[in-house]
């Protein structure tokens, strides 16, 4: 009897074990922007140091299935990765105050965000006398967000620098991503 309750109580400590979903914790989205804005200028420094008093817009990161949305953590990536190119030194032009050509509101409500459009890019960075723009997407997958982040010369669109990470899909970064 002794033995078979035993095993009954392993089994069912096992059963509850494995039935509970781990929660998945969100990490400091300060440090993980900082930390890819820094990567972002390190890959691109030779090309960067050169045009370091030209200005650098800042668009949302939008959602890599439907580029036309972005949401609360794709605002927040540009603006948290925009105020570290400040920090570093660098001019960093906020577009949404500066001219309504990028705002662009979706069909929608709560769809807008500050998108970088091809066709308006060196109209833009010529109004602004911009060299560089930081774009960004992002891919929802069941536990992780999935960030490229891409400094682009705004004279010829090409990629001066690009980083990728990763963030777990906590309850804050679940709650930033919903439309």
């Amino acid at each position: 009897m002794k033995y078979f309750l035993a095993i009954l109580w392993i089994s069912l400590c096992l059963i509850l074990s494995t039935g509970c979903s781990r929660e998945i914790k969100d990490v400091n989205l300060v440090t993980a922007s900082y930390r890819a804005a820094d990567a972002l200028l390190k890959n691109a420094r030779d090309l960067m140091e050169f045009y370091s008093e030209k200005p650098i817009l800042v668009a949302s990161f939008v959602n890599i299935d439907d580029v036309q949305r972005s949401s609360t953590l794709g605002r927040t990536l540009a603006e948290q990765m925009g105020s570290r190119f400040t920090q570093k030194g660098y001019k960093v032009i906020e577009i949404k105050l500066r001219t309504n050509s990028v705002f662009v509101r979706g069909v929608r409500e709560n769809d807008e965000g500050e998108f970088m459009l091809s066709r308006e890019l060196q109209d833009i960075s010529f109004q602004h006398d911009a060299h560089a723009v930081l774009v960004g997407t992002y891919g929802k997958g069941p536990e992780m967000v999935y960030v490229m982040a891409k400094l682009i010369r705004t004279q010829d669109n090409v990629i001066l620098g690009a980083y990728d990470f990763s963030l777990p899909v906590g309850k804050n970064t679940k709650k930033m991503l919903a439309q």
